[in-house]
């Protein structure tokens, strides 16, 4: 997986995404998700690594079957919340305070 985090004002936006998206466009209907590497970053890290920055989350841009799964399975994305880009599972997550 790749990671990005950003520290935006008081927000946290945490960017991941698998390898297997990164750099890729998916396009469908009139969805487009663009995997940047600009935005989701160079950086890979473990699971352990991603659960940590998604703690800390206020907003998190989640892309591909293993990076969802992870934040499904840790419960900061809900299940029914993902959408699916040409096959691609993506969810994003916002903390209201």
């Amino acid at each position: 997986m790749y990671l990005k985090v950003y520290n935006v004002d008081r927000d946290v936006l945490v960017a991941v995404a698998d390898e297997d998206c990164l750099g890729k466009k998916f396009t469908e209907d009139q969805a487009c998700l663009d995997v940047t590497k600009d935005f989701y970053g160079t950086q890979h890290a473990d699971r352990d690594e991603v659960l940590s920055a998604l703690q800390e989350a206020t907003i998190a841009n989640i892309v591909g079957k293993e990076s969802v799964a992870l934040a499904v399975e840790n419960g900061f994305i809900n299940v029914e919340d993902v959408l699916f880009i040409e096959g691609v599972p993506h969810a994003q997550m916002v903390i209201c305070a």
